[in-house]
């Protein structure tokens, strides 16, 4: 596994939970990919995962891992334990970019990202490479930068390495209109966009129930409070934006209508790793009876993420041994925002699962 965003707060959860399970300390609980309908998959182990990734901070994984067990997102003592397996995964990581003042050209980066995740290929003689972007948000695009963002620059250089993909954040990664050619002719797979842990989760449960049950929902209002590095990012209106284009989507595609309501994110430093997401919907029953829905989410958006961004990146890595290429489609169960199918999640997990029957059979 290539991180994008190597020392941030979902890559040192998932590269110390991995450890942890793969040295049975905790049950690997929230990996879709441990349940019954993926033990025929042929799925890779968790104790043969090997780490690396691009990052523009030097903050050591041992030690973030620390700061993130006296934050309550990692066990007491787990740093400790895993100490051996988050210094060989800090070893691997490359500075990423671009940095302040770098003169290098979109391809000249593309090129020297794909040459630091093909040489941890080579050196780790590892059979292959899934690239898996948990990096800050970026704000989308405008439509006169003659630059790429760096998710796309990114997402470039792990298709021309020979890598499977997959974009856990909103950020543009392969939606660029630059990549649609690359991502056309394709040779692996690759799967996005923006992981669905908390507030959109709940989101893709309720809303058919509404349509399903033909009440009608007059208005969906959501709130975010958060801290830590994504609270910081999102702060910034454009970033904010692009991440609510996911969850409005949920919305949007399982009520047929986009209702009235917006989501606010607010920083919140003083939360640190955690989250509270609450959701007000307004709806109408039968004679026009007005009812309300109320819906408080709290959690640590690490510790939901780390378990979907381990069992995507077994499921990329399975389809890239099966020959399987271009857009994963059935892994949409992960996705706010995925590339193509349902937003229902009960219909998603069907697909999530006829998607292992499908890698059992291709043993």
């Amino acid at each position: 596994m290539w991180f994008i965003g190597a020392r941030g707060s979902v890559a040192t959860t998932a590269i110390a939970g991995c450890a942890a399970l793969a040295a049975q300390l905790h049950p690997p609980t929230g990996m879709v990919t441990e349940t019954e309908a993926f033990t025929a998959a042929g799925l890779p182990a968790l104790s043969r995962l090997v780490f690396g990734g691009h990052d523009t901070v030097d903050w050591p994984l041992p030690k973030r891992a620390e700061a993130l067990a006296d934050g309550g997102v990692l066990p007491s003592g787990l740093a400790r334990a895993v100490h051996g397996e988050l210094a060989a995964a800090d070893r691997e990581i490359r500075t990423g970019g671009p940095l302040p003042g770098d003169r290098r050209t979109d391809q000249e980066l593309i090129a020297a990202f794909a040459a630091d995740i093909a040489d941890f290929t080579r050196r780790t003689q590892v059979a292959r490479t899934v690239v898996v972007n948990v990096a800050s948000t970026e704000p989308a695009p405008a439509a006169d930068d003659t630059r790429l963002p760096a998710s796309s620059l990114y997402a470039a250089a792990a298709l021309r390495a020979g890598c499977a993909y997959v974009n856990f954040t909103p950020s543009t990664g392969l939606r660029h209109p630059a990549l649609e050619e690359l991502t056309r002719t394709a040779s692996v797979p690759y799967a996005g966009r923006d992981g669905k842990t908390g507030q959109t989760l709940l989101r893709a449960v309720l809303a058919p129930m509404f349509r399903q049950r033909a009440l009608d929902v007059r208005a969906w209002s959501g709130t975010n409070l958060l801290g830590g590095g994504d609270g910081a990012a999102l702060a910034d209106a454009a970033t904010a934006a692009a991440k609510n284009a996911g969850k409005n989507r949920v919305l949007q595609d399982n009520l047929g209508a986009l209702p009235e309501g917006e989501v606010h994110i607010d920083d919140v430093p003083a939360l640190g790793e955690w989250k509270t997401a609450w959701d007000h919907v307004a709806f109408e029953g039968f004679l026009g009876s007005r009812m309300i829905l109320q819906t408080i989410w709290q959690g640590c958006d690490s510790a939901l993420a780390a378990p979907l961004v381990l069992d995507l990146a077994r499921l990329a890595a399975r389809a890239h041994q099966a020959g399987i290429t271009g857009s994963l489609t059935e892994l949409g169960f992960y996705f706010k925002d995925p590339d193509g199918g349902s937003s229902a999640l009960a219909e998603q997990y069907d697909a999530l699962t006829g998607f292992a029957a499908r890698l059992a059979a291709s043993r």
